[in-house]
């Protein structure tokens, strides 16, 4: 995929959020988060609400890998995992704000960001939210994009 041209490009509502398969602190309860939200939006998801989660340990989370972790948390289709080379996940991490400005504590990955982005590229509207926000509050923002 090319992450522009297939994710975020086009009049369609994208949420995005970054994890990965071995996190044991924020991803688990962000995980089960997004799926109240994915089944609040029902059909609409693949239709014209997209849902991405873009591992940030690509070197270990492989396809294979990010499909063992979809199986095991019972996530529904039309929610697409992601992977990539180290490179393309920093720049996309970077570009869509998932970082801290203090980089000591941006290189510890254990304490990464927590957030979810949420976007309409077609009408340049934008947010961000904690992961943990409300699914009724997730939901409210994601369809006044």
């Amino acid at each position: 995929m090319r992450f522009y041209d297939d994710v975020v490009k086009g009049d369609r509502i994208i949420i995005i959020n970054m994890m990965y398969t071995v996190c044991t602190g924020i991803c688990p309860p962000n995980t089960a988060n997004l799926m109240r939200v994915q089944e609040m939006l029902g059909d609409r998801i693949s239709r014209d609400i997209f849902m991405y989660s873009l591992t940030l340990q690509p070197e270990t989370d492989t396809p294979s890998v990010l499909r063992a972790y979809v199986e095991r948390y019972g996530i529904r289709s039309g929610w697409v995992f992601l992977t990539g080379n180290r490179s393309d996940i920093e720049l996309i991490r970077r570009k869509l704000g998932f970082f801290d400005r203090d980089a000591e504590r941006d290189a510890r990955l254990s304490e990464h960001t927590g957030m979810v982005r949420m976007g309409r590229e077609a009408f340049d509207r934008w947010t961000m939210m904690p992961g943990l926000t409300s699914p009724t509050q997730l939901v409210k923002s994601i369809l006044s994009l």
